[in-house]
């Protein structure tokens, strides 16, 4: 699956990408990367752009003037809390300075800023970072379901599944898709096995077995997998109806 070159996206596209490729060098895991996407994509960058859009007084000079700089610290800041959430020990502030210094380009931060970027953060969100329900989470669970019930359930490349997941962050429109993460967990774990299991093995009844475990609609499930591909794959036209294209039914 290749993404456009980060030079290329637009400004929230590239600190998504930031975010995913810094959670990468931390060596931090799904679950830590995933909140602090929620923390950052569904809380703290649409709150802010709100208040910004509003001509509201951001109160700290880490959000005036607009940097992308600056908002590269909060994607590592959302890292950082996400870490001290799921991690004990959690990893020490300096080691986020030590990647921002090596990856921010545009300013130095200190310490100091990481703390007070911390604080700020919460307040635009208004301290709701309560992040239970991920679809990571729930992917992750379903697709060992899947594998404690069907064979084919070992050849579904739980990667893809994660990158699925990151592209989905790409724009504004896919990334409201984590609104219902069970149903959006269920639609990747359909589109994982359709497009990672060899064609000749696609003869389990996914969708039956999906709508079974989560009652999710298949007729749902099957144009929520539609455009996802759509999505992830640039395809005009990808039919998932009554088995055409592939046996997943």
């Amino acid at each position: 699956m290749q993404r456009e070159a980060a030079s290329d996206l637009p400004l929230r596209s590239r600190l998504i990408d930031f975010l995913i490729q810094s959670s990468l060098r931390l060596q931090l895991s799904p679950t830590e990367k995933y909140t602090a996407l929620s923390i950052f994509a569904h809380r703290f960058y649409p709150r802010f752009m709100c208040k910004l859009e509003q001509g509201n007084d951001m109160g700290s000079w880490l959000l005036q003037p607009l940097r992308e700089s600056n908002l590269q610290l909060f994607a590592l800041v959302s890292l950082w809390i996400s870490n001290k959430m799921h991690s004990s020990p959690a990893l020490s502030v300096k080691i986020f300075k030590s990647l921002g210094d090596k990856s921010i380009s545009e300013q130095h931060f200190t310490i100091r800023d990481y703390s007070e970027a911390e604080v700020v953060l919460m307040q635009v969100v208004n301290f709701e970072i309560c992040v239970e329900n991920i679809a990571f989470v729930y992917f992750e669970e379903l697709l060992l379901q899947f594998k404690g019930v069907a064979k084919v359930g070992e050849l579904v490349n739980f990667e893809a599944g994660m990158d699925i997941m990151d592209l989905l962050y790409e724009k504004e429109e896919t990334t409201m898709l984590y609104a219902n993460p069970r149903f959006l967990a269920a639609s990747v774990l359909v589109a994982s096995y359709v497009t990672t299991v060899p064609k000749q093995k696609l003869e389990f009844p996914v969708l039956p077995w999906v709508k079974f475990v989560t009652g999710c609609e298949e007729v749902d499930v099957a144009e929520m997998v539609r455009e996802i591909l759509k999505h992830v794959f640039h395809l005009s036209c990808w039919n998932l109806k009554s088995g055409e294209g592939n046996s997943y039914q």
